[in-house]
């Protein structure tokens, strides 16, 4: 009978979803606010048909929570169709790096001097929190490889890379708390964790998003070969590259997310004309019969893009089932945890301080805008990451007491963000792209103007 409670509520959340979508896209409510909803509904809260508890389901929540990170990471390294010599990298870079550390920092700092954590546990929650999360802030993502605005490409890199910068700093505070092993001055930390690990993760996944791609292509376009099952290419190059970096000792969130970004790469690159690839492809996706998408994907041009736009497209369709799952259980959490007293100054402190601080700092001296510069220090959108993270940490042996403590402080900011990212996010970035339409036109009115005058 729970069984068919369970399905019961999934099958009227999806078609609700599904016939109310363009409705929702409207209005300042995010489809994870519901999903929050209805996991505090079937919690002990609410109609207590599920007990979810952070202690007794932490392995669970920890490969459920990596398996979504990792396709949302593949799907946010697909979208960056920008070569790696845009300049729009940096921004992405600085934001995973120098603000990322300064979090982490700012974070610890607080953790140690103000929430009594010894230092090591202070750090972890700076590693923890750190991270943007690539999941829940899919609006403020690019749309299309084709959108070139700096707001939503610095997003997207940041959340897609930051998830693994993170690692290095969760390793830290797990050793400095004893649970692993940093060497002697913390030379294997700084070698292996931080070095070896990150260039691991980007080389295997980049370099095996450009094998797959080429074998493929090839395959389509000499042999006609390889075709269909885009979805079975997208999973296995999410595993491989996955289980590949962390056979080697790397970051497989790095690598996944580079997998992604080397094979839009491929796809630019070996397409003569990418935009009117794109238009042929996503008109053949839309006629009624196959037999378009079957001449699109062994095209000798238009194959790069078709293939591209299949492993996408079912990548963020598994993203969306992802995310209803994870916040769900999230919401089903919050009845079982010792909320911390200090969570009324610190979750302010971190969405209102410390992030616009960090990216300001980030930021520096950059082109980009004030106006994106601030949306983009308010859209630091903390998620599925954070209780990944948490519950890595949890899994390799924190005390009880730590675990519950940082439980507490973890699931306070990622509610808080789901809800005030969530009712701010719709009419933001609406008044942002009028902003943009109105500098476009005023631009081509100054270029057009002294010609017909």
């Amino acid at each position: 009978m729970e069984f068919a409670i369970w399905s019961l509520i999934v099958g009227v959340l999806l078609i609700v979803l599904a016939l109310s979508g363009s409705v929702l896209a409207r209005l300042p409510l995010s489809t994870a606010m519901l999903y929050l909803l209805v996991g505090i509904a079937v919690s002990p809260w609410g109609f207590e048909l599920l007990r979810a508890d952070v202690s007794r389901h932490s392995k669970l929540l920890e490969t459920l929570t990596e398996v979504v990170v990792l396709i949302s990471l593949f799907s946010a390294g697909l979208k960056l169709s920008s070569g790696l010599r845009d300049r729009r990298w940096l921004l992405t870079l600085r934001l995973a790096v120098v603000s990322m550390v300064f979090t982490v920092a700012a974070i610890a700092a607080v953790g140690s001097m103000l929430l009594g954590l010894s230092l090591g546990a202070a750090v972890l929650l700076g590693g923890i929190l750190a991270p943007t999360d690539p999941v829940l802030a899919s609006e403020v993502q690019v749309h299309t490889p084709a959108d070139r605005d700096k707001l939503r490409f610095s997003l997207t890199g940041e959340g897609g890379l930051n998830d693994g910068t993170a690692f290095p700093f969760v390793m830290l505070g797990l050793g400095l708390l004893g649970l692993h092993e940093l060497g002697e001055t913390g030379w294997r930390w700084v070698a292996l964790d931080v070095v070896w690990g990150t260039v691991c993760g980007l080389g295997v996944g980049a370099g095996l998003g450009l094998a797959i791609g080429k074998l493929v292509l090839f395959l389509r376009r000499e042999h006609k070969e390889a075709v269909g099952l885009d979805d079975f290419l997208a999973l296995g190059l999410v595993a491989l590259s996955y289980g590949a970096a962390l056979m080697l000792k790397g970051y497989g969130f790095l690598a996944v997310f580079a997998a992604g970004v080397a094979l839009r790469h491929l796809v630019e690159r070996q397409s003569s004309s990418p935009e009117k690839s794109r238009k042929v492809v996503e008109q053949a996706a839309a006629a009624p019969d196959t037999t378009a998408a079957q001449a699109a994907a062994v095209h000798r041009d238009h194959a790069p893009a078709f293939m591209a736009h299949a492993v996408l497209g079912f990548n963020q369709q598994l993203e969306r089932i992802g995310e209803v799952t994870v916040v769900i259980a999230i919401g089903a959490l919050l009845w079982a945890v010792d909320w911390h007293p200090a969570l009324w100054w610190f979750v302010p402190l971190l969405l209102l301080v410390i992030r616009p601080l960090s990216v300001a700092i980030g930021l520096a001296g950059s082109s980009v805008s004030a106006t994106q510069r601030l949306l983009i220090g308010w859209f630091g959108i903390r998620g599925i990451g954070s209780l990944y993270y948490l519950m890595y940490a949890t899994n390799h042996g924190l005390a009880p007491e730590l675990a519950a403590e940082l439980a507490s402080l973890t699931l306070a900011v990622v509610v808080a963000s789901i809800v005030v990212h969530g009712i701010s996010v719709t009419p933001l970035m609406a008044m942002y792209e009028q902003t943009m339409e109105r500098r476009k036109s005023r631009s081509a009115a100054a270029k057009t103007g002294p010609k017909n005058g």
